[in-house]
């Protein structure tokens, strides 16, 4: 009778949690990555591309993913430091500057990065982008690393600083990832800017984490793979990133 009672609370607990958004991954650890994105990539109320994905993944892998604002350089900084659990969005190659970060080996996004010009006709080029005033985020390493020894660059601690730099000629050129600056152009109604073709790079994004998740490493591999084999992945870019950028409302 015991036995009978005790499978009908059991049943009833698994029940209440499949109806109570949230009650089940309330349970499951909570890890923090740090993040530098925003629209369409990620929201607030956690409505953006990358929010979707990695939530999924990190979810299949057992725990249940918190994402922070930082600026960029901090961010990789505390990552690297334990301070947090990891981070977002980064390009591949930084576990050699940053020892105590593990890379997830399987892409989260690719990232098209892009210079951003108001009015000025210039050659998409990174020796031509060199020569001229130009702004970049700090901590972005593939700015860092392209605009070594040039002469005339500003950073910034975030996207909004240095858009307001480009409308305010302060730089020629901002640099960015292209989708992130055209909703950021469209979101603040800036007028005149646009981004220059075509891009400057291509580049695959992955997460990193803290070394003390090591093991969370294959698993989230391989649920990201299984989210682009099921068709999960392109359905999610089509809804949040290519229709968030067709709608005129955002």
């Amino acid at each position: 009778m015991k036995t009978i009672i005790g499978r009908a609370v059991v049943a009833t607990i698994f029940a209440l949690a499949s109806l109570v958004p949230g009650m089940a991954a309330a349970e499951l650890p909570v890890l923090v990555l740090n993040d530098t994105n925003d629209a369409p990539y990620t929201a607030p109320d956690s409505s953006g591309f990358l929010d979707a994905v990695a939530g999924e993944a990190f979810r299949r892998a057992g725990v249940t993913l918190r994402l922070v604002k930082l600026p960029a350089e901090r961010a990789l900084v505390n990552a690297n430091l334990g301070i947090g659990d990891g981070d977002l969005t980064r390009i591949a190659g930084l576990e050699t500057q940053y020892p105590n970060l593990v890379r997830v080996p399987e892409k989260l996004v690719d990232y098209t990065f892009a210079a951003f010009s108001k009015g000025a006709t210039i050659p998409a080029r990174w020796e031509t982008i060199r020569t001229r005033p130009v702004g970049h985020i700090k901590g972005w390493k593939i700015y860092e690393q392209q605009l070594a020894g040039a002469a005339h660059i500003l950073e910034t601690e975030d996207a909004g600083q240095l858009f307001r730099m480009l409308e305010r000629d302060r730089v020629d050129v901002a640099l960015y990832e292209r989708w992130l600056g055209a909703a950021l152009v469209r979101q603040q109604g800036i007028q005149g800017v646009r981004a220059i073709e075509p891009p400057l790079a291509k580049r695959e994004m992955f997460i990193y984490l803290h070394k003390r998740h090591a093991a969370l490493v294959p698993k989230l591999a391989a649920a990201l793979k299984a989210i682009k084999a099921e068709g999960l992945y392109q359905r999610l870019y089509k809804e949040k990133v290519l229709s968030f950028m067709d709608s005129p409302t955002k």
